[in-house]
């Protein structure tokens, strides 16, 4: 950081995802955005023309090398997360980078090794973990409210056919891969809920193919693919990843302890849903929203928002308090919100599904990241 102890970010993939990001930048007392990167001329005028006149780079190595940075946000897609992230760590720059975190087991352990060098921290944005629902749950679960949590299911309906012909890299690395190639949005909150715990072993297995791109190439993913895990502490998750169907799309989550439970509101991508929490003498069971009865348990980050935030951030303004958490660590020398292990944890279940998938729903094993090191 700089004499002002101003946090200054480079952004790569500028024009794209990170736009989101603009507002939580701008007001942050410490942070500050210092350069612009993006692969076209006229994607960098698009960037320059959200986020303002900031050093504009085609390369991201040049900006690396000239730009005066403390922090890099890769939101480039996911095939090069890894590679910037471990140009930048090698500077020793903390890094915010998209989702999923590697897109090969063998890229995760390199991930893992400069992360393990740098003095910089990496932080992975999954901004589903930021929802206001998941974190009203994470505190519930926290103060007991559940009980013993035993199950959990995530669903990702996102019909994406016409985005692979926009951006043809989700062509070959989101539906041009069999398995949960898109997992950490469904897994992240219920990592999150089951502080602690880790998936030890997956299995994987798909609905067919009844899809085609417009070239009449059938999709290498399954429409449906559903991932059976196992933690370490012997709780079953169920994923399911669906990128291909003819549908609105969809987040649902699930969540069962011993006392109580939580489902999402199906059909509202971003409600608040309803939960059920076992009173002793109670003689109904009853769903109540979660709104009301988990107005208490509402983090401190996510009261008095304004209502544009939260309309115009991304997400709900998940995207807005994500980045929020993220800066005020970085700038308060805090540890990292998702550091490495926890973002390897909601990325390699979905790597390891796809060598399930492969082998008929064998049952294999995920490896734990901090064994790596």
């Amino acid at each position: 950081m700089n004499g002002k102890q101003q946090l200054r970010i480079g952004i790569v993939g500028a024009a794209g995802r990170p736009r989101a990001f603009k507002q939580a930048i701008a007001d942050h007392p410490r942070a500050t955005v210092a350069a612009l990167c993006d692969v076209t001329e006229e994607r960098l005028r698009q960037a320059s023309a959200h986020f303002g006149a900031y050093p504009a780079y085609l390369s991201y190595e040049t900006m690396l090398e000239e730009a005066e940075l403390d922090a890099v946000i890769v939101g480039t897609p996911m095939q090069v997360h890894v590679e910037q992230t471990l140009l930048a760590l090698k500077r020793g720059l903390h890094v915010i980078s998209e989702v999923p975190a590697g897109v090969s087991v063998e890229e995760c352990r390199r991930l893992v090794r400069a992360a393990s060098r740098s003095k910089g921290q990496y932080v992975m944005a999954e901004n589903c973990n930021y929802m206001k629902p998941h974190m009203t749950i994470a505190n519930m679960v926290r103060d007991g409210l559940f009980g013993e949590l035993y199950y959990a299911e995530g669903e990702y309906l996102h019909e994406v056919k016409a985005l692979n012909e926009s951006t043809p890299w989700r062509r070959v690395w989101q539906t041009g891969v069999n398995g949960i190639t898109y997992g950490t949005h469904s897994l992240g909150p219920i990592l999150d809920w089951m502080d602690g715990d880790r998936i030890a072993k997956v299995s994987c297995v798909g609905s067919g193919r009844h899809y085609a791109d417009s070239a009449g190439r059938p999709y290498a993913i399954e429409d449906s693919c559903v991932m059976t895990a196992k933690t370490e502490a012997g709780r079953l998750i169920q994923i399911r990843l669906d990128m291909l169907s003819e549908r609105p799309g969809a987040l649902n989550y699930e969540l069962q302890g011993t006392r109580g439970c939580y489902e999402s509101v199906r059909y509202e991508l971003l409600g608040s849903g309803k939960v059920y929490v076992k009173r002793d003498g109670e003689p109904k069971r009853e769903w109540a929203d979660l709104a009301e009865v988990g107005e208490a348990y509402v983090p401190d980050i996510w009261r008095g928002l304004p209502e544009a935030v939260v309309g115009e951030s991304g997400h709900g303004g998940s995207d807005y308090v994500m980045v929020t958490d993220f800066l005020n660590a970085l700038t308060e020398h805090k540890p990292s919100p998702i550091p490495i292990h926890r973002a390897l944890d909601m990325t390699l279940p979905g790597l390891i599904s796809q060598r399930s998938i492969e082998r008929g729903g064998e049952w294999l094993d995920v490896p734990d990241s901090r064994t790596w090191e």
